[in-house]
């Protein structure tokens, strides 16, 4: 019997109903993200929180970089500053690196490498606790906050406003974390012996000889003093203005109910965790789409022989000319096409096998039969798109965790490294090139690892959006939170029961011996007193 037109009209409605429901149902959400590449992969997770009927509002400063005030998946609070995290402020502070890390001397390099990047850390910490302070003198936005009723908070703990937020909120707190504000996540969360655990810029793996123990005791120690005297006391002079000095910022920090960590163990090396870090890496990796026309067909003119793509990530845009030339160069000097995102000014030795671009869709790409080599920066989300689709790198690090990264993928045989010091040397860059290009075992090691990281129970962006409305649902995980973090350094380390252990054995080693003089003292007194 065909159905009427009640029917019709009631089945041509059902999806929005259904859809009307599961939005009644989704949680609200709050976000307070990172500014640049950090934010390309928040908006993944925004958007996939957004398609399961949550409702999702951003934390953005009038001066955003990446963070669009008008989208379908997100509403934006906007807070008004004066300085922000974006280009004017990055860009500077990328040429003085690159030109640190071309100059002659590698000592003098590294102390003004390391001056330069406290100099940054320090200034960015202070723009972020600046806009946290603005937040909360603004009494209007917290209670227009408050009255909302979020379900949680998820932040990038790279800075901390989103960590001080969730506890004037009193919401529970969820990390899209690899690095925190005092350096490599998991530092503060787990155990992590430094013997086999190399600290970031270190440069080291996890299997180390005695001086490289050594230099990673040397690089911890920069990252606490760091930590100690340049970032952490601004955000607890926030918190000591409006939560009162008993409230510890490092506390705030380590108290999040869940740690959704960018990290992959086919990538990173094994280490001690915890039952509340929720390991995530690659979650924004997807199978590749085609690719735009005019794209497509300079890719297929490529024949046999491939396509090199290029990107140096989110912050480097351009080079300086000279180094520029001589990549250009070097790709000219090959059989391959290549696609080479860059913004600078044309460079005088670009062949025409080679295309500029100031935006690439480098996932399509990557996911692409044609694509036979990858050289990129380090950064994470374009390592994890390499071994997702098993494309290997010649890398050319730039700054902070880049380095690392790479030589994490050199160590697994999938990346050549290069440094910018050495880029521009001779054939050096070529050579690379060539040499990756040539020998089977690169590739073999990333499809390898693309294996790996592709046989998982669940896809990553799945088992993060679990782990978000479980805490959603049990309104935070504090079953899975240790309270370490509230022991005070002597009982973390148990020194006290050490100490306490050894005067026990102290006392028990020793009173006999006071007893036994005590007695032989008295019995010489008595035997001097009978003979007066």
């Amino acid at each position: 019997m065909p159905p009427d037109g009640s029917t019709k009209i009631f089945l041509l409605l059902l999806p929005f109903v259904l859809f009307t429901l599961r939005i009644c149902h989704g949680g609200k959400i709050l976000i307070v993200p990172l500014e640049g590449s950090h934010w390309v992969n928040m908006d993944i997770m925004v958007k996939a929180l957004h398609s399961r009927g949550h409702s999702v509002d951003v934390v953005r400063t009038n001066k955003s970089w990446y963070i669009k005030d008008d989208s379908p998946h997100y509403k934006t609070i906007t807070v008004p500053v004066t300085e922000a995290f974006n280009h004017d402020f990055i860009n500077p502070i990328l040429k003085k690196i690159i030109d640190i890390e071309r100059g002659e001397s590698s000592a003098m390099s590294f102390a003004s490498l390391q001056v330069e990047m406290f100099t940054a850390m320090f200034n960015m910490h202070r723009i972020m606790c600046k806009m946290a302070t603005i937040m909360f003198q603004d009494k209007d936005l917290m209670n227009s906050l408050k009255e909302r009723k979020y379900d949680l908070v998820l932040t990038d703990p790279a800075w901390g406003a989103g960590i001080m937020l969730a506890h004037a909120l009193k919401l529970p707190l969820v990390y899209n974390v690899r690095w925190i504000t005092s350096g490599e996540g998991h530092l503060a969360i787990a155990p992590s012996p430094l013997s086999y655990i190399p600290m970031t810029g270190s440069g080291l793996s996890d299997k180390m000889s005695f001086i490289q123990r050594v230099k990673n005791l040397i690089f911890y120690v920069i990252w606490q003093a760091q930590d100690g005297f340049l970032i952490g006391p601004q955000y607890q002079a926030v918190c000591d203005e409006f939560f009162g000095p008993e409230v510890r910022y490092s506390d705030l920090l380590q108290g999040a109910d869940l740690w959704l960590m960018r990290a992959d163990f086919v990538f990173e090396f094994p280490r001690p965790t915890m039952p509340n870090v929720v390991y995530m890496g690659g979650f924004q990796c997807k199978p590749s789409e085609p690719l735009p026309g005019d794209l497509e067909e300079f890719v297929q003119s490529s024949g046999e022989q491939g396509v090199i793509i290029m990107s140096l990530g989110t912050f480097v845009s351009e080079l300086p000319a000279d180094m520029a030339n001589e990549i250009a160069a070097a790709f000219a000097k090959l059989p391959q096409k290549v696609i080479w995102r860059y913004k600078g000014d044309r460079p005088a030795t670009l062949g025409n096998n080679t295309l500029l671009v100031d935006w690439m869709p480098q996932n399509d790409l990557l996911g692409h039969p044609k694509i036979k080599l990858f050289v990129a920066h380090g950064g994470t989300n374009g390592i994890q798109e390499a071994i997702y689709h098993g494309v290997p790198v010649v890398g050319l690090p730039v700054f902070f965790d880049q380095y690392d990264n790479l030589l994490r993928l050199k160590e697994r045989g999938g990346a050549k490294l290069l440094t910018l010091a050495t880029v521009d040397k001779g054939n050096n860059f070529l050579e690379a090139i060539e040499e990756v290009l040539t020998e089977p075992s690169y590739r073999m090691n990333m499809q390898r690892l693309s294996r790996l990281h592709r046989d998982q129970p669940m896809k990553p962006l799945d088992t993060a959006l679990f782990w978000i409305e479980f805490v959603m649902r049990h309104k935070g995980a504090a079953h899975l939170r240790t309270e370490s973090y509230r022991l005070p350094w002597y009982s973390y380390h148990s020194v006290d029961v050490v100490l306490s252990f050894l005067a026990t054995v102290a006392v028990i080693t020793f009173l006999p011996l006071v007893f036994f003089r005590y007695a032989r003292l008295e019995k010489c007194i008595k035997r001097q007193t009978n003979k007066k």
